[in-house]
């Protein structure tokens, strides 16, 4: 079965809400319009109604619910403003959330938080920092996570793999790591991916020496005690753990070197420019990204972004808050 088969029988047993803040942009619109249609999620786009349907060109099916911060009932704002106020613990007033709350981001957060959406998609006209801010400020990391990271799902015919952090983390510590890597076993599993995971470097046990090596290892050994289950291993080069003949000469010991199929680099900028180049050269199909931590599921979207994508990465996004279920 292939990926979007498999989302789509997950999704429709159990048909999920998923809030998209951008009612503006066509891309977000059709999409989350044609999801209605197919009945594979419930979807909540904000803003007018008429211009999500001057937005789509159409106007929209029964399915879809069309929602505007503006003329939110002020009962509903209120307790909306007082839950933000609790949730930041003192850290905002009443002003200081009336203000923030005008955002649409900030606003579907705060749907997701209350159980009125199960999740958020959005990013395809708002950068990662305006996404993924209000949603580690009100939704929060899981317990045992210090931080959210971002994955990529490659696909390219019947292959699929996991890349991450590719989004969030410039320079994850050794125990961020650790839960980058975790975290990236959960994600492989949600796509009926048996997750084998490689720590990757540009040394393979012990060939080469630097602190940036150092981190590697240490991370192998915190997640193999916060989960021993897992199946993984590193420090590995990226030949080392995909290709078996390589994996003989280099890793000959390893159980996971030459047939890993996640992959966890060990800082963004190689993260970054590897999925690229698996994209662009390759020819694989990067999904994502997929947030990774988060107590409930916020997706960022490129801004470069396509329909399709934004249909896929809501399909994910149902798929992540039926996992976490």
């Amino acid at each position: 079965m292939d990926l979007l088969t498999s989302l789509k029988t997950k999704v429709k047993e159990r048909k999920k809400t998923i809030v998209f803040p951008e009612g503006n942009d066509q891309r977000v619109v059709r999409a989350a319009v044609r999801l209605a249609k197919e009945e594979l999620l419930t979807p909540i786009i904000l803003g007018e109604k008429a211009v999500i349907e001057k937005t789509n060109g159409a106007q929209v099916p029964a399915g879809v619910i069309c929602l505007d911060p503006k003329t939110y009932p002020t009962s509903e704002k209120d307790k909306m403003i007082q839950a933000f106020v609790t949730r930041r613990n003192g850290k905002n007033t009443v002003e200081e959330a009336q203000k923030l709350l005008t955002d649409v981001n900030y606003f579907a957060t705060m749907l997701v938080y209350l159980g009125q959406a199960d999740g958020m998609v959005s990013g395809a006209i708002h950068s990662t920092g305006e996404t993924v801010r209000p949603a580690l400020q009100i939704i929060k990391t899981k317990p045992n996570v210090s931080r959210t990271s971002g994955a990529f799902v490659m696909l390219r015919g019947e292959e699929r793999y996991v890349f991450a952090d590719c989004a969030i983390n410039i320079d994850p510590s050794a125990k961020e790591l650790a839960e980058i890597a975790l975290e990236s076993a959960k994600t492989a599993r949600l796509f009926d991916i048996e997750p084998r995971i490689a720590l990757l470097s540009f040394s393979t046990k012990g060939s080469a020496k630097s602190p940036v090596v150092d981190k590697v290892k240490e991370a192998v050994e915190l997640a193999h005690e916060l989960a021993p289950e897992e199946r993984l291993d590193g420090e590995l080069q990226f030949d080392a753990a995909f290709v078996p003949d390589v994996a003989t000469k280099k890793a000959p010991l390893s159980q996971i070197a030459g047939q890993a199929n996640v992959f966890i680099f060990p800082e963004l900028q190689s993260g970054n420019i590897g999925y690229k180049i698996a994209q662009r050269l390759g020819g694989f199909e990067a999904v994502g990204p997929v947030l990774q931590g988060l107590n409930q599921p916020v997706s960022d979207l490129s801004r470069g972004c396509d329909e399709e994508e934004v249909y896929k990465v809501a399909l994910i996004t149902a798929a992540q808050a039926i996992g976490g279920k």
